[in-house]
């Protein structure tokens, strides 16, 4: 690394979803500028193999290094859900202080340090090397906006949401321009066990020096307002995203097959029904589901997952079924009865799927980018949420954006214990026929993918911000 260059230190959050929008917006950042170079700190559990197996095909290069922290030991308490992520965080931060001391000591001119949403009680080691410390939030503005005032409403109110939880109570959030039910706020809000983990994590979004959002000006524009009108808000935001993994994987027997039964369907009739690398459901919910594609006669390809089991960790991924599995965890018949215009898969390409010409519509549990990642393709969506931020998601993407079909906005799933509810296959139908036939919506979609595709090149919005940003870093 020359004299000349800056240098910035990424911390992600551990799982697919925050790694891989790191590791693209650090390619975009170095990308963008000679100047910069990045260390990417990758945190590890011991359940998480796919993060393994994803950190194993990066290649650093002279300006870009990925280093996989030492596996910490930790133990946690079985009874407290918050404390593996908390643990987690807590027990790397001596690794995450040393890589920081070693590139000072190294005469290398530090930047910032770049945290993970989930990470900001990492901010404390960018204080100690007197750096500006940054988020990178890989959600949406407008739950970036939730959390915050949440935050507020309770430092300053005392208003305790988890006592709501099973209420109707709606909240006017500056944020979103509908009031929002508490039913649709992030299970981190609505769960006593996760409260400490909440307090700690928003109030670091609030010590940063700037947050770095997966979002654009002209997908959440009333979300982006919204921080320029409230007067305390001292936050510098840079909406940059899309930030997106979409270029073509190296070919596999997996995606090869699927890609050519894809090719053989008419344009625009396929729906595809995946739930991200967490997504899984029990057994009668599955059945439920597969009544309801075959009901609507619809294409389909459906990324289907076995559960871990009950009280399990819950950073433990959901695994692939055995052919006899399938067979019986499905309806009897039924991948026999559907030959033809179905295909049951375990992993699925969901770049490539949603790519496709054929691909009509995502029944999706509207994880923040898996939501980009429709619109960017044009493909509208049902939503399916089952944890995380994900309720909020699907409330925006239907109530604020007209971008999305609703089969459910409130449906959750409790970790270790699974979903205390089944949604009918009448539901899911519903919800498939809507995507297949609202025009309307999917007009918009296919509006905003041009956007989409527009906003992070020279001229573009995001292209804009990103440049802001990296004129105070450099600066």
């Amino acid at each position: 690394m020359t004299t000349s260059e800056t240098h910035l230190v990424f911390v992600p959050s551990p799982g697919m979803g925050h790694l891989v929008s790191t590791v693209e917006f650090a390619k975009l950042l170095i990308n963008r500028d000679h100047r910069l170079s990045i260390t990417i700190l990758v945190m590890k559990t011991p359940y998480d193999t796919v993060t393994s197996s994803y950190t194993d095909t990066l290649s650093s290069s002279l300006r870009l290094h990925v280093i996989n922290l030492p596996h910490s030991q930790t133990t946690t308490d079985p009874n407290n859900s918050s404390s593996p992520m908390t643990t987690l965080i807590a027990s790397n931060k001596p690794h995450v202080r040393d890589h920081v001391n070693k590139l000072v000591h190294n005469s290398s001119r530090l930047g910032a340090l770049v945290v993970d949403m989930f990470c900001t009680t990492m901010i404390d080691v960018a204080r100690e090397f007197h750096v500006p410390a940054f988020v990178f939030f890989t959600s949406g503005a407008a739950f970036l906006g939730l959390v915050l005032h949440l935050h507020t409403l309770r430092q300053r109110d005392n208003i305790d949401v988890t006592e709501l939880k099973d209420t109707d109570t709606e909240f006017v959030i500056p944020s979103f321009a509908n009031s929002v039910p508490a039913k649709v706020f992030p299970s981190i809000v609505l769960t006593k066990e996760w409260d400490p983990f909440f307090l700690t994590y928003s109030e670091g979004l609030k010590n940063a020096d700037g947050i770095l959002v997966n979002s654009f000006d002209e997908l959440e524009p009333h979300a982006l307002q919204s921080f320029s009108d409230i007067n305390n808000n001292k936050i510098p935001l840079y909406p940059v995203g899309p930030i997106l993994n979409i270029k073509d994987k190296e070919s596999d027997d997996v995606s090869d097959t699927i890609m050519k039964w894809l090719n053989d369907q008419p344009p625009c009739s396929v729906i595809f029904l995946c739930f991200g690398s967490m997504g899984s459901f029990d057994v009668d919910q599955v059945r439920e589901i597969a009544r309801a594609v075959e009901a609507s006669g619809a294409r389909f390809i459906w990324s289907l997952r076995k559960p871990p089991p009950k009280g399990f960790n819950i950073m433990a991924p959901p695994s692939i079924y055995t052919a006899q599995e399938l067979v019986e965890v499905l309806p009897g018949g039924f991948l026999d009865r559907t030959a033809e215009i179905g295909r049951v898969i375990g992993w699925a390409p969901q770049a490539q799927v949603l790519a496709h010409k054929a691909t009509a519509g995502f029944v999706s549990h509207c994880g923040w980018n898996s939501t980009l990642e429709s619109i960017y393709f044009g493909v509208p969506i049902a939503t399916w949420p089952l944890y995380a931020e994900q309720q909020t998601n699907a409330f925006e993407l239907v109530r604020e954006l007209n971008l999305g079909v609703e089969i459910t906005l409130d449906y959750r799933v409790g970790f270790k214990v699974g979903s205390s509810s089944v949604l009918s296959a009448q539901k899911i139908e519903r919800g498939i026929r809507d995507l297949l036939q609202k025009d309307e919506v999917r007009k918009k979609v296919k509006e905003m993918s041009e956007k989409s595709r527009k906003t992070l090149i020279q001229g573009g919005s995001s292209y804009s911000h990103l440049g802001r940003f990296i004129d105070y870093i450099i600066n």
